[in-house]
């Protein structure tokens, strides 16, 4: 569509609204605002390109982001505005004027009785981590009178999370929809699970959106999203529906969702039974005071079967044994070269070793990735005394092979 054809014709914009969801009652907190253009013939075309493209002057631009705020806001006051309204705006035509010109039109309305704090900003992360310098105050200035700010897309850029902090949003905003049925999110679960703790330290709701499956939906429920967006749970619609339009279907799979996590759990715990066993069993045949490599080969040999890797550190996180490694032929060998390197700069390193030492007994990791196998896998730690403590490294393909330990 030409640029100016829009302008000409700014009666034509039709305001449509995406419903987000809350994790916490699944009802639908709020809508992310899309301006579409109706054509002669009734067609609609999404009008999100014309905010992105940089070539149309920023008057237009800025016109149109007016245009379409003020059609969002005449159908919002006319709601109890119980919800939140996510409003689209460009940071730089925002940075063009310092806001003034967005807060004179929000005035307004507040004097008409627009519930300020039910708005919410939304700027895509790579132009506010471009300037954060010139937007971190002028964000903070928005906020002060109620307004929040989402930072949209974040993640897609590296090496930008730490901007977050600086910024302080309200809503951080991820897109799942490259999330695919055959693919394991492993690469991203990561980086979604640091945005999730980041989210979290910095007082800001996580956000998933593009969300179109049960998969992206399960995806987003156990990386932390506190709300959820997307067609898999409610369509974009030309108005406001009821609040519980799709609380039944989020609730069912919920259940799901909290089914199977059950299933992991005991899986979990059962392996982590079973190995407290064996090693226990283990240490009884063994000489208190014989040499740590000596133990780690008794160990690894009555673990074999769900173990490549054992060694021996203690509780300062200095390894006292060399590795006991498992070769492609199935038989254990020592590997002196682990011995004295320290790994007490893991994440919860410390935190296991304190919880070992209280609960006296042995503590199943998360999966994480191997350096040296480049593959998945788990690690089960062990107290052998008060200041010694043993490590179980447990391959992926055991892991496969077993219900709910990936």
């Amino acid at each position: 569509m030409d640029p100016l054809d829009i302008m000409m014709k700014l009666d034509q914009i039709v305001p449509y609204f995406d419903p987000i969801i809350s994790a916490e009652n699944q009802f639908i907190i709020g809508y992310e605002t899309i301006p579409y253009f109706q054509d002669e013939e009734k067609e609609l075309h999404n009008l999100l390109w014309f905010f992105k493209d940089k070539s149309i002057p920023s008057d237009f631009r800025l016109e149109l982001t007016h245009t379409v705020l003020q059609k969002v806001l005449d159908k919002y006051m006319a709601t109890d505005q119980t919800q939140l309204l996510f409003i689209h705006y460009d940071a730089k035509l925002l940075l063009k004027d310092n806001g003034d010109s967005m807060l004179s039109i929000l005035q307004t309305y507040e004097e008409q009785g627009l519930a300020l704090n039910k708005l919410v900003l939304q700027f895509t992360e790579a132009f506010v981590s471009e300037h954060i310098a010139s937007l971190k105050h002028l964000f903070a200035y928005i906020q002060t009178f109620g307004i929040q700010i989402a930072i949209d897309d974040v993640g897609e850029k590296n090496g930008n999370l730490d901007k977050l902090a600086l910024i302080k949003p309200n809503i951080v905003k991820v897109d799942v929809s490259f999330l695919r049925e055959d693919d394991l999110p492993q690469l991203y679960q990561d980086v979604h699970h640091l945005l999730s703790m980041l989210s979290r330290k910095i007082g800001a709701a996580l956000l998933f959106k593009g969300i179109t499956s049960f998969h992206q939906l399960n995806y987003a429920w156990r990386n932390g999203s506190r709300y959820y967006q997307g067609e898999y749970l409610e369509k974009t619609q030309p108005s406001f529906i009821p609040i519980d339009s799709c609380k039944e279907k989020v609730k069912k799979d919920f259940l799901h969702f909290i089914n199977y996590e059950r299933k992991k759990m005991k899986a979990q715990l059962e392996l982590t039974e079973k190995i407290n066993t064996q090693i226990a069993k283990t240490l009884k045949t063994i000489d208190p005071h014989a040499p740590y490599d000596e133990t780690i080969l008794a160990v690894a040999s009555d673990c074999n079967d769900y173990s490549f890797r054992v060694y021996i550190c203690n509780e300062a996180g200095f390894q006292l044994s060399a590795n006991a490694e498992k070769g492609a032929d199935g038989i254990w060998c020592l590997q002196p070269e682990g011995r004295q390197k320290n790994w007490s700069w893991r994440p919860y390193f410390f935190e296991n070793i304190a919880r070992m030492s209280m609960e006296k007994k042995g503590i199943l990791s998360d999966l994480y990735t191997d350096i040296e196998r480049d593959e998945r896998i788990r690690t089960y730690s062990y107290p052998i005394t008060s200041d010694r403590f043993i490590f179980i490294d447990i391959p992926y393909d055991f892991l496969f092979e077993q219900e709910g330990l990936l």
